[in-house]
């Protein structure tokens, strides 16, 4: 029997033609009103759901379609979605944590070199034949601190060792198998370092990790990019520290409320933004789409999932 599957996702249409090559049927519904018309209008017909963690599954949405056995989730992310709820319906939970982590680390890099080497505001500069040459940081023997040592921050490492960068990491436990300096707490990882990359999962847990504490340690000459979800950051603290020069400047391709994105982050000098991009490419699109096929075929052929979330 053919079963469909309700794709919630925006930015991966090119790549849907493998779930449908496996056999699935698909409803399309990228936008909210879309969406909350197919949960309404077609709820018994909907076996599974293909979403992104900021675009979740809500526990109304989750008791709307009786026939829902699997939640699929592109990216490493499912914040949004209500674990518990999927819990108590014994209905399984996937993600795609580490398919796109190369895409999101060499996003991260990109993010940082603009910010640390003013690229945006050189770039400016020369198209308004300005010739505005300014002094900026190398990354030679700078301290580079990763909060989230997964595939993303891993990834990320490899890169900065390349930059002959120094590495140090926050994460829930200390690794064995890395031989970078590992801190307690993020504050004393903000403390010891020059840049901080925020690599870690968003949701409850999390939230405010990087707190005014963490901005003041980091300090005048340091800079922050944020590739993971924006509530890791206190964002009101970290405007305030980069209008005053107690940050030299930061990078974001998240934002607490997308794709709103603060005033007040638009007219800052020292801020590179970018629209939350850092996990697409083409690479990593095909192969997370691949990995929701894969997911999808193993749980109706009940085997268990390649990548199982848990409440």
């Amino acid at each position: 029997m053919t079963k469909t599957v309700l794709v919630l996702v925006e930015n991966v249409n090119e790549y849907l033609p493998i779930l449908e090559g496996n056999g699935f049927r698909l409803i399309l519904a990228p936008t909210p009103a879309m969406r909350a018309q197919a949960v309404a209008s077609r709820g018994d017909e909907i076996d599974a759901v293909l979403t992104r963690g900021p675009l979740g599954l809500t526990a109304d949405e989750i008791a709307a379609l009786p026939k829902l056995g699997i939640i699929c989730v592109i990216g490493a992310g499912y914040e949004q979605v209500d674990l518990l709820a999927a819990e108590a319906r014994g209905i399984t939970v996937t993600n795609g944590a580490g398919v796109n982590a190369p895409t999101v680390a060499d996003h991260a890099m990109a993010l940082l070199l603009s910010a640390v080497r003013d690229i945006p505001l050189a770039d400016a500069s020369v198209r308004r034949s300005e010739w505005r040459k300014v002094t900026r940081p190398s990354f030679a023997n700078k301290r580079i601190g990763i909060l989230g040592l997964g595939a993303v921050g891993m990834a990320i490492a490899r890169r900065a060792l390349g930059f002959d960068m120094q590495v140090s990491y926050h994460s829930r436990s200390r690794r064995d198998d890395v031989d970078f300096t590992y801190h307690a707490t993020p504050l004393a990882l903000a403390t010891e370092c020059d840049f901080l990359i925020v690599a870690t999962p968003g949701g409850g847990g999390t939230r405010h990790l990087i707190d005014k504490a963490a901005i003041e340690a980091l300090g005048s000459e340091g800079f922050l990019v944020n590739i993971a979800r924006a509530s890791v950051i206190d964002t009101d603290a970290l405007v305030d520290a980069l209008q005053h020069g107690r940050l030299a400047g930061a990078a974001l391709d998240v934002f607490d409320d997308e794709p709103q994105v603060p005033d007040a982050l638009k007219t800052l000098s020292n801020v590179v933004l970018t629209p939350h991009v850092a996990g697409l490419s083409p690479e990593a699109s095909r192969a997370t789409v691949q990995m929701v096929a894969d997911n999808l075929s193993a749980f109706y052929a009940g085997k268990p999932v390649l990548t199982p979330v848990h409440s």
